[in-house]
């Protein structure tokens, strides 16, 4: 399948997994598919490669079949995207491959986003619409960090939040160039990511023909 993709495919997804950082989201209980989708626009935006929704309220199947390419202008096919339905399994599987969750909480030691390190293996949390972080997943973060706001209503949408944390991520890694590195075809890691972007490049041709 690989030898069927053109050469400027080829260099562009390389191009793009190269820059592929390890740094993640996890979405609990986010009921808007269309702030979902914007997240996952976000992700790709900064080179996040996989994100975590955690739907403990309802099932989490119906959300996973909203979040479609409408709500994400087809940028879900280059994030992975994990479905929970329990915390303890989706804190162990994000724990395998991040060091640190931060969440978008108010809470004691709550730092400023600016203040954090985001250079690390880290995954950033952020809650339901109404409610924010459920008490059960606040207890197991490592940090709670907030956005210094200026405004009367120091209160940001779900997506806005993300994209202004994501994107403090990357102006950190930026700085530390760590976007500036080359497609490893040594790597597992670059290997079955791009496999993978093959695998989906195909199957959204193959949708279009049908």
């Amino acid at each position: 399948m690989r030898d069927a993709v053109t050469d400027e495919r080829t260099k562009r997804f390389k191009e793009v997994i190269a820059k592929r950082q390890n740094l993640t989201v996890i979405l609990e209980n986010v009921h808007d598919p269309h702030n979902i989708g914007a997240v996952i626009r976000s992700c790709d935006a900064v080179g996040v490669s996989e994100v975590f929704i955690l739907y403990t309220e309802a099932s989490h199947n119906f959300l996973k079949q909203k979040v479609g390419k409408n709500t994400s202008s087809g940028t879900r096919k280059w994030v992975k995207t994990h479905y929970f339905g329990e915390i303890e399994s989706c804190f162990e599987q994000v724990r395998s491959r991040y060091h640190n969750i931060f969440g978008t909480n108010l809470g004691e030691n709550t730092q400023s986003l600016y203040d954090l390190d985001l250079t690390q293996p880290v995954a950033l949390m952020f809650g339901n619409e109404q409610k924010g972080i459920s008490e059960k997943a606040r207890s197991l973060l490592d940090g709670n960090f907030i956005i210094p706001q200026h405004g009367m209503v120091q209160s940001l949408n779900i997506s806005v939040a993300c994209a202004v944390s994501l994107f403090e991520a990357s102006r950190q890694r930026s700085a530390k160039k760590m976007y500036s590195g080359d497609f490893n075809v040594d790597s597992g890691v670059h290997n079955e990511m791009f496999d993978g972007f093959v695998q989906k490049h195909f199957e959204y041709i193959n949708k279009k023909e049908k």
